[in-house]
């Protein structure tokens, strides 16, 4: 007989479970015994034990079809997506199909079920001349990536699924496995005594990925709908932001090379003057960020010696 608290288990699907921001909500979700859990990401097997897993494509439709009917979830947390910005330019047709295609097939499915599809999205959507940015602000990508991502949220808000769209930037955080975040990247050059170039143009507030999870805890918890961004408290350049790092973790700072974004020649424009306003979220979900420090010091104790 199945009891009365079975019943009122909400099943929640991580949706790229191996990325950067997968594996934290993984790890987050799996210790929470009211939450029947399934993860699934493009890989053979799951980067985190001790899950429910299911390798999927969300480009192919058959596939995000069985997924989402066999699990039923309550909440679709999609965290999948081509984030290499540049790489986005020259491989189009591939970003279109995961940034895109995939988002719209989630979302089909997802309102066949009567779920809620959390999706993850970025202020690349903005051109970066008048940042930071609120919620309202008019978006207008400099980037195919950005393109992408501006064509997700579209395709969410026609859909006719119920949504949330979190905005993000500069996402890092004490994830173990996959490609290094900036925080681990410039920690791990500067050990290595690699001189690196860093742009002292671009202006954002870098969001911490627990900070993150926590916000999409909150908005599960009090079944939020619509667009939000959740980003950091402190603006401040990259090259500010990686003096910060090499201050704090005592590494040769004559290593970082101040340089202009123009000056890196990179396939894909990047907005400049970024960033996002974090009002709505501090007002709605309690959302309150970690210091930089803050951050830096549990990332310290997690996965740096």
């Amino acid at each position: 007989m199945i009891s009365s608290k079975e019943l009122i288990r909400e099943r929640i699907l991580i949706v790229g479970s191996n990325g950067m921001l997968g594996q934290r909500l993984a790890e987050y979700y799996k210790k929470i015994d009211d939450i029947e859990l399934m993860c699934a990401s493009v890989e053979e097997s799951s980067f985190i034990e001790g899950v429910s897993y299911s390798q999927v494509d969300i480009t192919l439709k058959d596939d995000v079809k069985k997924l989402i009917f066999d699990f039923y979830p309550d909440f679709i947390i999609n965290s999948a997506g081509f984030t290499n910005v540049d790489a986005c330019e020259t491989e189009r047709d591939l970003a279109w199909k995961i940034n895109v295609k995939g988002v719209e097939h989630l979302a089909q499915y997802s309102r066949n079920v009567d779920s809620t599809l959390i999706h993850m999205s970025t202020d690349y959507v903005f051109d970066g001349k008048k940042g930071p940015y609120s919620e309202k602000d008019k978006t207008n990508p400099i980037s195919y990536y950005g393109r992408t991502k501006l064509a997700s949220e579209n395709a969410l808000r026609i859909s006719g699924s119920k949504y949330v769209i979190f905005r993000t930037n500069v996402l890092y955080g004490p994830v173990k496995y996959g490609k290094q975040d900036f925080v681990r990247w410039i920690v791990n050059s500067l050990r290595e005594g690699k001189q690196i170039k860093i742009v002292t143009d671009q202006i954002n507030n870098p969001a911490y990925v627990d900070d993150l999870v926590q916000a999409v805890a909150k908005v599960i918890e009090f079944r939020k709908e619509g667009i939000y961004n959740i980003a950091g408290a402190e603006f401040l350049s990259r090259f500010k932001f990686t003096e910060m790092i090499a201050d704090f973790f005592k590494l040769d700072k004559q290593l970082i090379t101040p340089i202009l974004t123009e000056e890196l020649n990179q396939p894909a424009h990047r907005p400049l003057k970024s960033g996002l306003i974090t009002i709505k979220a501090q007002a709605e979900l309690g959302f309150k960020p970690h210091s930089i420090r803050e951050t830096l010091e549990l990332m310290k104790r997690e996965i740096f010696r």
